[in-house]
């Protein structure tokens, strides 16, 4: 039997950015200039860490000089309130300059370039820009506004102080270490939620956004009684086949069918905005279908590649040559990935949540890419460090900090010989979410997979087993991936219509009645409750 002994550390600071993405970066610096004493975590390292690690080529934003009048229907549309939506296009450009101004290039050849990402006929809104070391100068500017990075420690759960967020607890993932962090405001900026359900690519890792991000913000947030919205409408996503993440780009050819036949007009309609498209075709037979480059200009072959290359799809043109395969005489497969989980933390135009000290910014909820990530993240910090200069100290009498339950979860997964690995549990929750949550859904399916993931979710941290630190942060995310499957179950069965990639077999309609409300979960007694809330 193992003994391991995590030690207990201290440290202390005004706000606390949990998560060193975009999101998290942008939040450090604004709030470190409005005098606040600002400390980053990151379960990875914020230069390559998360889903803009290796880069990002797109912004979505709205610049009059260059695109005219913002059309007055583009504060309406997207999944969060209208406020939050006038925010961002209120404040988008502000941060393309910014960002350029940090050494991020938002040009292309000394100009605005809107192009790729958008739905032929409409206004393009984003801009392409070479962000391939996005986070490198983000991390860069963090640390010269004067706030501390700490790469390599995973967030467990939040402090509580009367009603109030007040810190954190995490461990570190290389030492035998656990954190306490005593803050006066936290920011949630972990990203989006994968793994939960499997990606038809073989591999836990090969996901069209990033892997590591496990919704841990969401489920640490919703463990603490944030409310968490729109969790069973989820989305998908196309790409190049068994490369999800390469789905992530702007595929200048056309789709043919095996018989050469072009299937669109010459644009990214179809992988962006009908993914489903490859697997309908697979599944009658007519598919597979493919990208053809062949018809493209070597200048426009230069210019896909630019952009490929920056928002990171250097693995495929890297296969691509190690293999001597030209993509313009040989067009490859495009395919439908897995569904992923767009819902989360339904902050408010200041980035604040239903709890006091806590705030939300980027993909905890999905909306606005790399740019709300920003636009929203430098809101956060601002509104993060106005929220400490007020704020009473941590008091560690009242305060509940779970350090001596935080020591025994994670001593008793460090100390078991004999269990199940993380790979085991994730694929076990996959393997429920496909079957009884996935593309097909019902009232008896939905009641069924419940009950197989709460039995499953009861036993899991009895039995999980890691060797290392490395593993227990592995065995942790698995832990958040099943409070964001229960949530994901009851939110479908509540949900009596079908909407999106929502689909009941037994309510195949959508309900127009409950189109201006949106759905949210939150904890109660310990068990997640559904309740429907109306629009913002």
């Amino acid at each position: 039997m193992n003994d391991a002994r995590l030690n207990v550390e201290q440290v202390e600071a005004d706000v606390l950015c949990i998560g060193g993405g975009p999101a998290g970066l942008c939040a450090a610096i604004r709030a470190s200039e409005q005098g606040a004493k600002v400390v980053v975590i990151d379960k990875s390292h914020t230069l390559r860490s998360g889903d803009a690690g290796m880069g990002n080529d797109h912004f979505m934003c709205h610049i009059p000089d260059v695109q005219g009048e913002l059309p007055g229907f583009f504060n309406k549309i997207g999944k969060m309130s209208q406020a939050v939506t006038k925010t961002f296009w209120e404040n988008a450009y502000d941060l393309v300059k910014l960002w350029d101004s940090w050494g991020i290039p938002m040009k292309y050849e000394g100009r605005y370039e809107f192009a790729g990402h958008s739905i032929p006929g409409y206004p393009n809104f984003m801009l392409h820009f070479s962000g391939q070391n996005t986070k490198v100068k983000l991390t860069k500017q963090a640390k010269k506004a004067g706030a501390k990075i700490i790469n390599r420690v995973m967030i467990l759960d939040l402090i509580h102080d009367n009603g109030t967020i007040a810190g954190a607890i995490g461990f570190d993932v290389r030492n035998p270490k656990l954190l306490v962090f005593k803050t006066k405001a936290v920011i949630l900026a972990t990203g989006k939620c994968m793994r939960l359900f499997p990606q038809n690519t073989g591999s836990l890792f090969n996901t069209s956004t990033s892997p590591v991000n496990t919704g841990d913000g969401r489920a640490m947030a919703y463990r603490a009684g944030c409310e968490l919205t729109d969790m069973e409408l989820n989305d998908r996503w196309s790409g190049p086949k068994y490369f999800a993440r390469n789905g992530r780009g702007s595929w200048t050819g056309v789709f043919r069918d095996p018989n050469g036949i072009q299937i669109d007009p010459g644009n990214e309609m179809p992988a962006h905005f009908y993914p489903e498209l490859h697997e309908n075709y697979q599944k009658s037979g007519r598919g597979p279908l493919y990208m053809d480059l062949s018809d493209i200009s070597d200048e426009d072959y230069e210019y896909m590649k630019h952009f490929l290359i920056h928002e990171a799809n250097t693995p495929i043109l890297d296969f691509f040559k190690e293999e001597g395969v030209d993509p313009r005489e040989h067009p490859f497969e495009f395919m439908t990935y897995g569904l992923i989980t767009p819902g989360g933390i339904n902050y408010n135009e200041k980035c604040e949540t239903p709890l006091a000290g806590l705030f939300a910014a980027g993909d905890e909820f999905m909306s606005f890419y790399i740019a709300g990530a920003a636009v929203f993240g430098s809101i956060a910090g601002e509104s993060a460090a106005a929220f400490a200069a007020q704020a009473k100290p941590l008091d560690e009498k009242r305060a509940q900090i779970p350090v001596v339950t935080a020591k025994e979860l994670l001593e008793s997964v460090l100390n078991r010989t004999d269990g199940a690995t993380w790979q085991e549990a994730n694929n076990a929750i996959q393997q429920v979410m496909a079957d009884y949550c996935g593309l097909i859904r019902s009232e008896t399916l939905l009641t069924a997979g419940l009950e197989h993931l709460r039995r499953l979710k009861k036993k899991v941290p009895q039995v999980l087993m890691a060797q290392n630190q490395h593993e227990l942060m592995r065995c942790v995310e698995v832990l958040n991936l099943f409070d964001i499957g229960e949530i994901t179950f009851v939110a479908a069965r509540e949900r009596k219509e079908t909407r999106q990639y929502h689909r009941r077999t037994d309510f195949p309609f959508e309900n127009p009645i409950i189109g201006a409300q949106t759905l949210a979960v939150k904890k109660e007694n310990g068990q997640p409750v559904p309740k429907w809330i109306m629009k913002a």
